[in-house]
């Protein structure tokens, strides 16, 4: 049971990826360590329970990744997805270490297994976790319960009392019981504010209803909207969030990696006038996935339909909900609820642009379209093999960019440019530094651990001091 009347050397606020990293290294540093964890027991862990993979830099085959991913590779990927929106200094940091955290997760417990191949492209980049996120998830707290590290689960930190860049204490709502904890030092590994629909609206209006948020509904930004009331130093656009394009049949919250839909690439794209509004074959689909979300939150309704035909039906990983198939574009545009005549005159346009290629899912091929537009620049193949295959489409929100500024000690930094005392931060509340837009699969893993990592030795190290 956790005293809340004890000054404990840290405490976690939060209780995913970022926040178990931290605490279990502030531990294995000496310090005592309380984890203070919104959710229930059953639902811990935030968006890192849906996850499935890290992106690890290494210079050679290792007993789960292919070839090699050297740092210049690595680097140039994310400044292409980001369109130079990163802090190199910070980034290379979390690049360099990417390659030394895995020997110390397998020591938490955590297990891993060759990556995927086929259309994702990433047995050469990502690690994948044997049992996914949640699996990853229970090993990190089974060995924090074993360092003794205490968990307080259903504790919802409402603030932080930040005096002149000294963190004093954190009410709470422990059980639905008020609550007043102090400590030497404090890790905010809270998450941003994807689950707050209400402060979605205020950059996305009405629009924000029809988003789906693909994690944890805790993730409501309480601690991150405190922090910048009082004076932390933001970083990051507030407009921005990362999202892919899910399944339109996906529950509002917590529907995870498996309402992802991967055929965009092998498709063409349909909004509501079943009109094409974007190029499907832009790049490989680990670099691009990431930009459809967005996309998708643009077209009216936020909704949209992929269609493939039988050739590309066996190329990507099928929806956990059954495709709405047809022997006909009329009869598929009936199906779907969109007008046949528009539909059928949209696919026969794509049709008459596709050039004649070499077919290839699993790299750039340049099988594309001509006088189209929009184009489709790679994978553009003619649809006209029964029966078409479709999925509807809605925006699925993973993280919002807003966030706090850090250095490289993973300190939280106050307006004026001073570091706060004790008041550390690690995980997406401060990932808006190192990605200030798009993605790249995996690198959210990837800073959470990392950032996790010195999070915690530093808040060990300083209540030491």
């Amino acid at each position: 049971m956790p005293d809340f009347e004890k000054v404990y050397d840290v405490a976690i606020i939060g209780g995913g990826n970022a926040a178990m990293c931290a605490a279990i290294t502030a531990r294995q540093a000496g310090a005592s360590v309380i984890v203070l964890e919104h959710a229930p027991r059953a639902f811990r862990g935030g968006n890192s329970r849906h996850t499935r993979n890290l992106r690890a830099m290494h210079d050679g085959p290792t007993s789960v990744l292919t070839e090699s991913y050297l740092e210049d590779e690595y680097w140039d990927d994310l400044l292409r997805v980001t369109g130079g929106n990163t802090d190199e200094k910070l980034a290379r940091m979390t690049i360099r270490e990417s390659s030394r955290v895995m020997p110390w997760m397998m020591q938490c417990g955590v297990r891993f297994q060759p990556s995927l191949t086929g259309t994702l492209s990433l047995s050469r980049t990502n690690a994948f976790f044997l049992g996914g996120g949640k699996a990853l998830v229970n090993a990190y707290y089974a060995t924090a319960e074993k360092l003794g590290i205490v968990i307080s689960y259903d504790a919802e930190v409402l603030s932080l009392d930040l005096d002149d860049g000294f963190a004093k204490s954190v009410a709470i709502s422990a059980n639905g019981f008020p609550q007043t904890l102090r400590a030497k030092t404090f890790v905010v590994s809270s998450g941003g504010f994807q689950g707050n629909i209400e402060w979605l609206k205020k950059y996305w209006g009405e629009a924000a209803e029809n988003f789906l948020i693909r994690g944890t509904p805790y993730a409501r930004g309480r601690m991150l909207q405190n922090l910048l009331d009082q004076g932390v130093q933001s970083v990051g656009d507030a407009t921005q969030f990362h999202s892919v394009a899910i399944d339109a049949r996906a529950p509002k919250f917590d529907g995870g990696i498996v309402t992802r839909l991967d055929n965009i690439p092998f498709s063409i794209v349909v909004n509501q006038q079943a009109k094409r509004f974007y190029d499907e074959g832009e790049d490989v689909w680990p670099k691009r996935y990431a930009v459809w979300g967005r996309i998708v939150a643009q077209q009216p309704g936020q909704i949209a339909w992929s269609i493939v035909d039988q050739k590309s039906e066996k190329l990507f990983m099928p929806s956990v909900f059954p495709a709405i198939t047809a022997n006909t574009i009329r009869e598929l545009a009936g199906k779907i609820g969109l007008d046949a005549d528009a539909l059928e005159q949209t696919v026969n346009d794509y049709n008459a642009a596709v050039q004649p290629g070499e077919f290839n899912s699993q790299k750039l091929d340049n099988c594309h379209t001509e006088g189209l537009e929009p184009p489709k620049t790679n994978w553009a193949r003619k649809l006209d093999t029964p029966p078409f295959i479709c999925y509807p489409h809605r925006p699925g929100i993973t993280f919002t960019y807003l966030g706090v500024k850090v250095d490289e000690q993973a300190r939280v930094i106050m307006a004026d440019d001073k570091p706060t005392a004790n008041l550390f931060a690690s995980g997406e509340i401060m990932a808006g530094s190192i990605l200030g837009r798009g993605y790249l699969a995996g690198f959210g893993m990837t800073i959470g651990t990392v950032f996790g990592r010195i999070a915690g030795q530093e808040a060990a190290k300083h209540a030491r001091n």
